[in-house]
């Protein structure tokens, strides 16, 4: 064999090598792709979640106000107007 010969084997090998590499690669990099979707999703539902527990946190606020009487009645009077406010808004947009 001619050192030329041994040079393009060598050559041979080492791009099927790569090839080799880049599809373990291209695998690698589908698999994480796939994970980060299934993340972005979980990321999702969990934001979800929190808006969710954030409006029963701001109700049960207003309930335990209007319950209580004594305690922070001017604002839960507050929060109640503005409440009003926003369903007329509402009201309002529908009949237009």
């Amino acid at each position: 064999m001619t050192e030329q010969e041994a040079i393009i084997t060598q050559l041979d090998e080492k791009i099927t090598k790569l090839i080799s590499l880049h599809e373990e690669l291209k695998i690698g990099n589908n698999r994480l792709i796939g994970e980060k979707d299934e993340l972005n999703k979980v990321i999702s539902l969990k934001d979800n979640e929190i808006v969710g527990l954030h409006n029963k946190y701001e109700q049960l606020k207003l309930a335990k106000g209007l319950v209580s009487g004594s305690e922070d009645v001017h604002s839960t009077k507050l929060k109640v107007n503005k409440m009003m406010r926003e369903i007329d808004r509402c009201v309002a947009l529908l009949n237009k």
